[in-house]
């Protein structure tokens, strides 16, 4: 469905516009820089919000506000977006988590304006890049702005990181650039397998094609490592604590809380539909992966040193639940993936942030070195109380009802996969709460006793981002709105034909005594 506004153009060019705003400043203007950054990011939130607006809710599986013009004729390539309740939930997500980022690096940077401007105008451009990957509709488009998201992102960690940053730069590119490249040998073969033309990459055009067993498997391998190391998912996920640990805390937000969704994205939105016989052949092993990321990413994240690194391997661990949801083919636990990647963003964004001021006022990321800090902080330990309870799917909380929908859905086709799973449940809990026994209970060090509790600048940070968690922990159908039909659209093109759940049972039921 196409809409008279190009709202999705607008949200790709606005934060691009604002990068060369915001460089093109004098070094000198430090003030100007943030107040336009700021500007810029608040701006793209409002147009997001009017795209929000002018989505028809009630046909969430069909991708609105859709563009298409030819770019490369000659090679069939379009500049072709389009979002369906998923991709828009999505790219909700980058708008919402960019001013966040942007407020949180406020006062970064050692007051080096210089720097400060190079930051935050890489944090537009990557912007840019996260609403346009989520919107693609073209399979070379989606694999170009695949890879580009790299390009700040790689500057965001080797430019403004710790001591080893350049090291944790260059493995997130090469385990990133690895896993492009043999993504793009799989984009060229599915082409060369499709009608052609003008138009010969589109997504639309390249669905259910009748495709030879052999091939759509390895074009299915080419696709799905690409987005297993971006998701990442064990045991391919390596570079993702290196550069959690070296990167700013506002690098790691984006990075984890939204860069990775392209893999779990991409899976749903590219592996399922272009490839739905190779995704039943490769779903028992990919479940079992994500049955391991889930369990060892949980129990890795309870035995690390590093606050930063204990994020990242809890991370490891909320993909797998997400991939797992993806793979179990049901309409349930599919709907429950495409909200974690949502939650997910809003838990560890919230986390990332808030040990990020952690870091600031002790300047160091080791745990040993807190301690006592809720006598002298309150506000921070209790937000990051209420961010770890969501992290752990405390009930009342948003990821609860994520987490639940994908245990309900995928014990309805595989109970041995849900019942293992569940043993992370009790995992997270002991990270959670021991990271907050060791940060913020016990006597003071000396070194925190004159730290100050949350500025009303660090507070606006994490109000919202706790805000909506209460919101949709408690009133969640917004947001499941958006994701349910695509959710039953996916399980219908894979064909594996969907399974009753407690949930939809209860759904049906609801609808009939109406």
């Amino acid at each position: 469905m196409a809409s008279g506004f190009p709202w999705l153009t607008a949200l790709i060019v606005l934060p691009l516009v604002g990068a060369a705003v915001v460089w093109a400043l004098p070094s000198s203007a430090r003030t100007h820089v943030r107040l336009v950054a700021l500007g810029f990011a608040l701006a793209e939130l409002l147009l997001g919000v009017g795209a929000l607006l002018a989505f028809d809710t009630a046909d969430s599986a069909t991708h609105q506000l859709t563009e298409v013009q030819s770019w490369i004729p000659a090679f069939g390539v379009s500049y072709a977006v389009g979002v369906d309740g998923v991709g828009l939930s999505l790219v909700l997500l980058s708008v919402l988590l960019v001013p966040l980022v942007v407020l949180a690096a406020w006062r970064e940077q050692g007051g080096d304006t210089g720097r400060l401007r190079h930051y935050l105008a890489l944090v537009l451009v990557l912007e840019t890049f996260m609403v346009a990957v989520f919107a693609a509709r073209d399979v070379f488009l989606f694999y170009v702005l695949f890879e580009a998201m790299l390009i700040p992102v790689y500057f965001m960690i080797g430019a403004f990181g710790g001591a080893h940053r350049r090291y944790a730069a260059v493995k997130f590119l090469l385990f990133s650039l690895a896993g492009g490249l043999i993504m793009l040998v799989g984009v060229i073969a599915l082409y060369l397998q499709g009608p052609g033309g003008a138009d010969g990459f589109l997504v639309d055009n390249l669905t259910g094609l009748d495709l030879p067993v052999t091939t759509e498997r390895w074009l299915f391998v080419a696709f799905f490592l690409a987005f297993a190391i971006k998701a990442p998912m064990f045991p391919v996920h390596t570079w993702l604590p290196d550069a959690a640990e070296q990167a700013p805390a506002g690098t790691s937000t984006l990075l984890v809380g939204v860069l990775d969704k392209v893999g779990t994205f991409g899976m749903l939105t590219l592996c399922l539909p272009l490839f739905p016989n190779a995704s039943r052949w490769a779903a028992p092993v990919v479940i079992v992966l994500a049955v391991v990321s889930i369990l060892y990413g949980a129990l890795l994240a309870i035995g690390q040193k590093d606050l930063m690194r204990l994020i990242a391997y809890t991370s490891v661990s909320h993909f797998g639940f997400i991939v797992l949801g993806i793979f179990a083919f049901t309409s349930t636990a599919v709907s429950g993936s495409s909200f974690y990647m949502v939650n997910h963003g809003l838990s560890t964004g919230a986390l990332f942030l808030l040990a990020g001021f952690l870091v600031a006022r002790r300047g160091s990321q080791q745990i040993a070195d807190f301690g006592g800090l809720q006598k002298v902080t309150p506000v921070l330990a209790g937000t990051f109380l209420v961010v770890g309870l969501s992290a752990l799917s405390l009930p009342g909380l948003s990821t609860f009802v994520s987490e639940f929908l994908v245990l309900v859905g995928t014990f309805a086709r595989n109970e041995a996969a849900a019942l293992v799973s569940v043993v992370a449940v009790v995992l997270a809990a002991l990270y959670v709460l021991l990271t907050y026994q060791r940060v913020f209970t016990g006597p003071v060090r000396d070194e925190l006793a004159t730290a100050p509790d949350l500025s009303g600048r660090e507070r606006w940070v994490v109000a919202p981002l706790i805000g909506l968690m209460l919101v949709l922990g408690f009133y969640p159908a917004p947001a499941l709105d958006l994701v349910r039909e695509p959710a039953v659209t996916t399980v219908d093109q894979v064909g594996a034909g969907d399974l009753p759940t407690t949930t939809t049972a209860v759904a049906t039921d609801e609808g009939n005594d109406k």
